[in-house]
């Protein structure tokens, strides 16, 4: 944390602070910036894991890689394991993060017992549920706007050393809800306990839950890093097993499915790709380079055909409304796969800046691809965000947004932010959440 302050200290008093950071799971261009970049190479690492407690301390720029490594050692995990290698801890819960334990478990920042917050103002705040409350339920959500979590007290889990999944077939999205609705009321299926939960949509009418449930009984394990690909194996097996480690990343080696659109798939091709390369991380970084060069878009033009839009999205519904939302989209956006995850946040705590009701059953909706572009600017994304708003859900803020102000307050908790932002940030020196998630700043 040293080298954190001594930068922050650094940087000029009337000039705004931003992280240097290596790596990032966000998904929208962002004007540059010349701002200087605090340093955060002292903030990677498990600083301890208490496993009478079963707790972990661990530094806000850890990855959750490097934290499932050492917490695996105890035969513990955290509560809430996000899908991709590089996702940090601080980032999930500034940010917000699920996965397939999300139906029991509800989402990161609610097992995080305390956390050390360096905010804009530079003071170095110890926040959690009794100590500094205004912050502590402000941060999840707020991207980086409010301060940098420097230091994070995680509870977490027994695991046993293997997952065994069934794959449950849908010929109906109506029949598909009702089963997660039913698991998600009883914790079982079919009288067996579940553990993870999540899905997957091809179409309307063939659609999959991924049922996960813990065990330590030995047997053969699919493995799915090297030729084989995880999505796939869904439509083709009913049933499956995978070492606890292989199923919490079974989604990293292939970005779900969207090493695709990189040739990564092409059994040939995938023959000669790097085993260290085959990860979200990776491919993320092509993407940028893509990005940045409209490599898409001029490969379009050479075809004569349009550039096209990004769709990459994560939103919640609540559970009695997803099935009209997947009707609506199979019928209005042409991309699938359609990744679904059940989601109950644990308490009735209540989280401003993402206010997602207590108790509810939800569904987030994953879908990341590109359409060809409208009329307008992200055309495709804003007939989205009008649909979410009909049906009363939300959408994650880390790719593109284009609410007007008005209509962000109402949805992301503008009053609770500004109060926060007053108090912990009062000369501004961290960038204005609107600016940051709509204007791209």
């Amino acid at each position: 944390m040293q080298r954190l302050l001594e930068s922050y200290l650094a940087v000029p008093v009337t000039a705004p602070i931003r992280l240097a950071k290596r790596t990032s799971n966000l998904f929208r261009t962002r004007t540059k910036t010349r701002a200087s970049g605090l340093d955060t190479s002292g903030l990677t690492a498990v600083i301890a894991v208490d496993v009478a407690a079963r707790t972990a301390d661990v530094a806000g720029m850890c990855t959750y890689e490097d934290l499932v490594a050492e917490t695996l050692r105890f035969g513990l995990a955290p509560l809430v394991v996000p899908q991709l290698k590089t996702i940090t801890l601080g980032g999930a819960v500034t940010g917000l993060g699920i996965e397939s334990t999300s139906f029991r478990n509800g989402l990161p920042h609610e097992s995080v017992l305390e956390l050390d917050v360096l905010t804009g103002a530079g003071e170095v705040l110890t926040v959690s549920s009794s100590e500094n409350i205004v912050l502590y339920r402000a941060f999840p959500n707020s991207y980086g706007t409010l301060g940098y979590a420097v230091r994070l007290r995680i509870e977490l889990e027994p695991v046993k050393p293997f997952v065994a999944l069934a794959h449950v077939r849908f010929h109906s999205l109506v029949d598909l809800v009702a089963a997660i609705d039913g698991i998600m009321a009883t914790g079982s299926l079919d009288g067996v306990a579940v553990d993870y939960l999540d899905g997957v949509v091809f179409s309307a009418d063939e659609s999959y839950l991924c049922v996960g449930r813990q065990t330590g009984a030995p047997g053969p394990v699919s493995d799915y890093t090297g030729q084989q690909i995880y999505y796939r194996s869904i439509r083709h097996k009913t049933h499956d097993r995978l070492t606890i480690y292989d199923y919490l990343w079974r989604w990293d080696t292939d970005w779900f499915w969207c090493s695709e659109a990189f040739g990564a798939q092409h059994p040939l091709l995938r023959r000669f790709w790097p085993a260290r390369y085959r990860r979200s991380s990776f491919y993320a970084t092509l993407m940028r380079i893509e990005q940045r060069f409209h490599l898409g878009d001029r490969l379009e033009k050479l075809h004569g055909k349009p550039p096209r839009e990004r769709v990459v999205q994560d939103v919640e519904l609540l559970l009695e409304r997803c099935t009209e939302f997947l009707d609506w989209f199979l019928e209005t956006v042409p991309i699938a796969p359609i990744w679904l995850c059940p989601l109950r946040l644990r308490a009735d705590d209540r989280w401003p800046l993402y206010p997602i009701r207590p108790r509810q059953s939800y569904v987030n909706v994953g879908f990341w691809s590109t359409v060809p572009v409208g009329r307008a600017e992200g055309e495709t994304n804003g007939l989205i965000e009008r649909k979410i708003g009909d049906l009363h859900g939300h959408k994650s803020l880390y790719s593109d947004s284009y609410y007007s102000r008005e209509e962000f307050d109402e949805l992301y908790g503008g009053d609770a932010y500004r109060a926060a932002k007053e108090r912990y940030d009062p000369d501004s020196r961290l960038l204005d959440l609107y600016a940051k998630a709509v204007q791209r700043q």
